[in-house]
């Protein structure tokens, strides 16, 4: 991880990332009602449409799913005009580790 365990948990602690962070575990479920711009499998959710889902402006989504790609929980791909963000399962899982050991 790139941030220390302390700085991903209070990233988490927003309950809109941490939503966003559940819907990107599943996004052609998640997503279904929205018209893919690219594989969500390979590429993730355009930042659209997490915007579309939370109700919340782009600019906001922008800031939170930074947040979260500087944490190392998502990673982000430009297609065109679009960002999309995928969920990064192995840091998920290193996070979920380092909390069994600590806790």
């Amino acid at each position: 991880m790139s941030l220390s365990l302390v700085e991903v948990l209070k990233v988490l602690g927003n309950p809109t990332r941490l939503q966003i962070m559940e819907w990107l575990r599943t996004p052609e479920e998640s997503f279904a009602e929205y018209e893919p711009i690219a594989d969500r499998e390979e590429y993730g959710v355009c930042v659209t449409h997490l915007a579309a889902k939370t109700g919340l402006a782009q600019p906001t989504i922008s800031v939170y799913m930074n947040s979260l790609e500087r944490a190392g929980l998502v990673e982000s791909t430009r297609i065109g005009k679009w960002t999309h963000y995928r969920r990064v399962g192995t840091q998920v899982d290193e996070l979920v580790s380092q909390l069994q050991h600590r806790l």
